[in-house]
């Protein structure tokens, strides 16, 4: 292989993983809207949804010792 080639390898390799994390990123986020330059970047978070995922990550914490493996 050529350096030509192995760049352009490595160089779609990146730009797919970062778009696969963003992706990823925007499918757990909690934001009931987002707009960017229309709105002049105004995004909105769902704060019940997150109350919610608190309220159950402290009644349903596992004792020290016994988390899954």
């Amino acid at each position: 292989m050529s350096l030509d080639n192995i760049f352009w390898l490595s160089f779609v390799t990146i730009v797919s993983g970062m778009i696969l994390k963003l992706a990823s990123l925007c499918h757990k986020s909690k934001c009931k809207e987002c707009e960017l330059c229309g709105g002049k970047i105004r995004v909105i978070r769902d704060v019940e949804v997150e109350e919610r995922e608190r309220e159950f990550e402290i009644t349903h914490k596992q004792p020290s010792g016994l988390e899954e493996k």
